[in-house]
């Protein structure tokens, strides 16, 4: 089993950053692969009343992919020797507002967007507040 643990959400006003921080870890007895994030991970996140949504994907060749609302502004990037994956959020907006949560899955490398409703490990989720 592997553990996300996220960290980084807050408060922050519009136009304003955050970065979140998103580690992954699990027993001592299973190998490094286990967390060296070289599979399909990446941010969803869920505002209060709306469905959970794709905010940014990177596949183990570090291919991303980012939802339309978020290009330009959102970074996603892994370091697979600290076991670790970031999301950069820069110019929020109001509707960045929301539950931000880290996710993966050991299955699938490569074109993670389309398994990306079926991620099976989770992390329990910071929260982002933007406001103006």
């Amino acid at each position: 089993q592997v553990q996300l643990v996220e960290s980084g959400g807050g408060s922050v006003q519009t136009g304003g950053s955050l970065r979140l921080v998103c580690g992954a870890s699990t027993s001592t007895d299973l190998p490094s692969t286990y967390t060296d994030l070289n599979w399909c991970v990446g941010w969803f996140r869920q505002a209060q009343g709306k469905e959970r949504e794709v905010v940014a994907l990177i596949d183990a060749d570090g291919r991303t992919t980012y939802t339309d609302s978020v290009k330009g502004r959102f970074t996603i990037s892994k370091d697979v020797a600290k076991s670790t994956l970031w999301l950069q959020m820069n110019s929020l907006k109001s509707e960045d507002t929301a539950m931000y949560y880290c996710a993966a899955d050991l299955r699938w490398k490569r074109n993670c967007i389309y398994y990306a409703d079926r991620f099976g490990t989770w992390g329990q989720g910071t929260q982002v507040t933007v406001s103006s």
